[in-house]
């Protein structure tokens, strides 16, 4: 197995676990916290969705799909291109409000189909090459994808035991 394969086998089981996270759950189990300031399962997945969304077209050179449509709007938010949930305080979580599980999930699937879009358009040379010379050493390509896809792990595990603590 190739890098690209492992790349795209690590991403693709994304999407299947937020599926179990929040499938069922409504809006206001979406957007209970189980401890004050803590993260929402609406947050959590929105935000893993953003991140990914954002970083996958930033090294792609495309434009992220949270803006190629409404999405925002399904989150109760503006279309902010620079809003993914990095350094969001306990109100900014509480301001994201997912209209329905289908709204995470179905932006989570577009962004999953642009991540593979994406990865399919790489070789395992590809994943040597620097994206962020600010760091030492660079990041290359590849560590910034499974950055991301850890990134995305922890918090849809997070999600799901968010879900446990509420009892869904």
């Amino acid at each position: 197995m190739d890098g690209i394969a492992v790349l795209v086998e690590a991403f693709s089981r994304v999407p299947d676990a937020a599926r179990r996270a929040v499938r069922g759950l409504t809006p206001e189990q979406l957007v209970a916290a189980p401890a004050e300031g803590a993260n929402t399962i609406g947050w959590l997945v929105w935000h893993l969705a953003r991140g990914q969304d954002a970083q996958i077209a930033d090294v792609a050179g495309t434009e992220q799909v949270y803006l190629s449509s409404a999405w925002a709007a399904r989150f109760g938010l503006g279309p902010d291109p620079d809003d993914t949930g990095y350094g969001h305080d306990p109100a900014a979580v509480r301001a994201v409000r997912p209209e329905s599980a289908d709204a995470l999930l179905d932006y989570l699937d577009a962004v999953h189909a642009a991540t593979l879009t994406y990865l399919g358009t790489l070789d395992d040379a590809d994943l040597d090459r620097v994206v962020d010379d600010a760091w030492d050493p660079p990041v290359t390509l590849g560590v910034r994808l499974v950055s991301i896809v850890d990134d995305d792990v922890q918090h849809v595990g997070q999600a799901g035991y968010v879900r446990g603590l509420l009892g869904a």
